[in-house]
């Protein structure tokens, strides 16, 4: 974004500082600032009532209405400038209703957007307090700061229940642990994210979820939620190795390819491996599955084989889940490099964790979901374009599924 260009204060303006107050600091000119904003902003409000009434102060004999001013009430209220007090002018028939500064309204600052921003970036209530008062010099109590993040709560109900798409090509599955108190203690919790890539090549979250741990089984419950949730169709689902979650993808969505992740495998494999030939170990299986065709890389992984054969825990990891490698090459190459990894997930969880690992143990649930949603919030910002060579990608999709693709295609 280009820098707004800063336009100088006007000569008259400077000269009405320097004559009217002793600035000898930055914080003297804040102040200056401050009652040039009060008195500003007091100026406004009786134009409003003059609005308002139909004639202004200095008009005499007003006869057309019965309505008249009825002197000031002094406010407090809370601003970027800090804390001052407001006179606000009054009418007879107590019918004014302010614009600039609203009926009880005693926040003009936005401070209440700057307490959620905090908050999304992992700042403590306590943390949070400390920054507000620092900055603008009036404090605010952690049970303000509560009040203010519980005003979100509807909105992540209204997000976590929201209709989706009827149609994702691609989506990815993974849960992570996060520490959440409970009645017994405090303990990890696995926390269900599901990411979507719509048929405009557009990233979403389509929900997240909180249990006791990951399994199949709360998957499977989770799959039918986005089904009931408008999800008609997924030609792809990456995915780690979860015992049965396959099973359960199919349970929901029968016709989707699940893909399991290549890069979790090579984790897996590589705790067999001495870490200083982990480098050495990856570079040959990855020659595997970035072959150029299923056969090369069955004569490459004889090769890999018989080079590691001496670390024969760590071969069988790919020996045993050989499928996941073979069905990459069932798909075009711009397909697998969406499929082969659930990187698209894992760099999400790698986002949410810069601010769930500040916080420590979570005292409820609604408090993790609170900070989910409002990072959520932050990360999606800059999904706004679509995946990276889209439009070859959804050529060979039409090429592979174009009975499926048509059927939810816009003309």
């Amino acid at each position: 974004m280009a820098k707004r260009k800063r336009n100088p204060a006007p000569k008259e303006l400077m000269e009405y500082l320097f004559q009217n107050y002793e600035l000898k600091n930055a914080l003297d000119v804040q102040e200056a600032l401050k009652d040039m904003f009060s008195e500003t902003l007091e100026t406004m409000l009786n134009a409003e009532l003059d609005e308002h009434l139909g004639y202004s102060k200095s008009e005499n004999n007003i006869e057309h209405t019965s309505n008249r001013r009825n002197g000031k009430s002094a406010k407090t209220v809370k601003s970027q400038l800090g804390q001052f007090d407001l006179n606000i002018p009054r009418d007879r028939e107590a019918s004014f209703e302010p614009q600039v500064v609203q009926k009880h309204q005693k926040d003009i600052s936005g401070i209440e957007d700057k307490i959620l921003s905090m908050y999304a970036k992992g700042q403590s209530q306590r943390d949070i307090s400390a920054t507000i008062e620092d900055i603008y010099g009036f404090e605010v109590s952690h049970e303000t700061v509560s009040k203010v993040t519980d005003k979100i709560v509807p909105l992540v109900q209204e997000f976590r229940n929201r209709p989706l798409k009827k149609f994702y090509p691609f989506v990815f599955v993974d849960a992570m642990y996060t520490p959440v108190k409970t009645a017994s203690g405090t303990g990890q919790k696995a926390l269900y994210n599901i990411i979507g890539i719509d048929i405009e090549g557009k990233k979403d979250v389509l929900g997240f979820w909180l249990s006791e741990e990951e399994s199949s089984r709360y998957w499977l419950q989770i799959l039918e939620e986005i089904k009931q949730r408008g999800v008609e169709d997924i030609l792809f689902i990456s995915l780690d190795g979860l015992t049965g979650l396959e099973k359960a993808i199919k349970g929901v969505f029968p016709n989707t390819i699940t893909q399991r992740c290549i890069v979790h495998l090579m984790r897996n494999s590589t705790r067999y491996i001495a870490r200083k030939r982990w480098s050495e170990f990856a570079k040959d299986i990855k020659a595997v599955y970035k072959a150029v065709s299923l056969d090369e890389a069955v004569i490459l992984f004889e090769a890999f084989e018989l080079k590691w054969s001496e670390s024969a825990a760590a071969v069988a990891v790919w020996r045993n889940n050989w499928d996941a490698v073979e069905r990459l090459f069932e798909c075009p190459s711009e397909i697998r490099k969406i499929i082969y990894t659930t990187n698209t997930i894992e760099s999400y969880h790698n986002q949410l964790r810069k601010v769930t690992d500040r916080k420590g143990a979570f005292p409820n649930e609604m408090a993790l979901y609170k900070l989910v949603y409002l990072r959520t919030m932050d990360i999606k910002q800059s999904w706004t374009r679509p995946v990276q060579n889209w439009g070859q990608v959804m050529n060979q999709l039409e090429t592979l599924f174009s009975d499926r693709i048509a059927a939810h295609l816009k003309f």
